[in-house]
């Protein structure tokens, strides 16, 4: 039986370069960063070279870039490092609807915790935000507005540097989750108009435990931990070295293979949504056709369950997601689909397949000739269920 991964918006391989690279940071340059002898030094050049890689997939300078722990503690940092720099009169938080669950979350506990007033934007049948509802749901006292560059779970990208004109001609700071986009959208923060970005190596074929965010000089920013002067005081505590030597070089070949890989992956998920329609009646696209990211596709099984589908897909040898990995597990209809405005049946019968460097053309073409005998059964069981019942 085959083993066939289309879940690489959870989480991607570690590529040989990126692996090849970080050994030696983990045996013979080991040293702390922060010590100034000559093994201190050594780390400490891996380190800087990494963060001039990092910078330069988003085209920022390096001083601009924070290594952290991963995409949620980016998203974290990005709130609490803002508000609690900011005017204490500034006590307004602007998001949308299906942002990550590091973002809504975050915001949810700033209300409950201490007081912040928040706004969710909501969005249309496609996932995007209009402009003229993010406008409305600004205020005075307005501190900070997150959005998402490129949705996990259906793909759909934001026109960020339209929202941030809006958002930024008001004095208000602008954070954008790139998580996702990362690797395969190009990336400017001067031309995305953004104040911090989130990033996370290991969406981008690096390794897990580390990230990024990206600070823009003078922006108002205070450290959320005590204890030491790295990353500029923003982050203290000894980097993770090896890691971020990692996330550098899988950075520096996300950037360098960028168009090549953006291309391939829309032809590879244009096929699979093509031979979905040609094979199996009663489906939907969840978000956009066309103006999504270029790897991913949620479909969704009208009569099935999503997680179902999984099962059944997982025991032909093929991985794939019902959302987003940080949800595994839960029992209620994802948030973002709801958002959408799709019911809680159809929100559960969704399945997200996102391609990624290793996926051929063979590996679409044996699960397009899989998938109609598990909906069919799916479905089938589903029905039997509701009989019963």
């Amino acid at each position: 039986m085959p083993r066939i991964y289309l879940d690489y918006n959870a989480t991607t391989p570690v590529r040989q370069e990126v692996i090849e690279a970080m050994l030696p940071y983990l045996h013979t340059h080991f040293g702390n960063p922060s010590s100034v002898h000559w093994a201190g030094r050594r780390a400490k050049q891996g380190l800087e070279d990494a963060r001039e890689q990092v910078a330069a997939l988003i085209h920022a300078r390096a001083a601009e870039v924070v290594f952290t722990s991963g995409g949620t503690e980016s998203n974290n940092l990005a709130f609490w490092g803002v508000l609690r720099a900011v005017d204490g009169e500034k006590t307004h938080i602007v998001t949308t609807a299906i942002e990550h669950s590091s973002v809504l979350e975050t915001a949810r506990s700033l209300a409950q915790h201490h007081g912040y007033r928040v706004t969710i934007v909501p969005v249309d049948g496609e996932g995007r935000v209009h402009p003229e509802d993010l406008r409305a749901a600004l205020r005075a006292e307005t501190a900070l507005v997150s959005i998402g560059l490129a949705n996990n779970e259906i793909g759909t990208i934001q026109a960020v540097p339209l929202l941030s004109r809006i958002v930024r001609e008001r004095g208000i700071l602008f954070h954008v989750d790139a998580v996702q986009g990362a690797g395969k959208l190009p990336l400017d923060v001067d031309a995305l108009g953004v104040d911090l970005l989130s990033l996370s190596a290991h969406k981008i074929y690096g390794p897990k435990g580390i990230g990024a965010l990206y600070i823009r000089k003078g922006t108002p920013f205070a450290p959320l931990l005590r204890g030491g002067a790295q990353e500029r005081e923003r982050r203290p505590g000894t980097e993770n070295v090896a890691a971020a030597v990692g996330f550098g070089v899988a950075a520096a070949l996300a950037a360098r293979e960028l168009e090549a890989s953006a291309t391939r992956f829309f032809q590879l998920t244009t096929k699979l949504w093509q031979g979905i329609r040609a094979r199996i009646p009663e489906v939907f696209l969840n978000g956009p056709e066309h103006d999504r990211l270029p790897n991913t596709l949620n479909v969704g099984f009208v009569g099935a369950s999503g997680e179902g589908l999984m099962m059944g897909l997982d025991l032909a040898g093929i991985a794939v997601s019902t959302g987003s990995a940080c949800a595994a597990g839960a029992l209620e209809p994802s948030h973002v689909l709801l958002a959408l405005g799709r019911d809680p049946s159809a929100a559960q019968s969704a399945i997200r397949f996102s391609v990624g460097k290793e996926t051929t053309e063979q590996e679409v073409d044996y699960l397009l000739t899989v998938l109609p005998q598990i909906v069919a059964r799916v479905r089938a069981a589903g029905r039997t269920h509701e009989g019963a019942g």
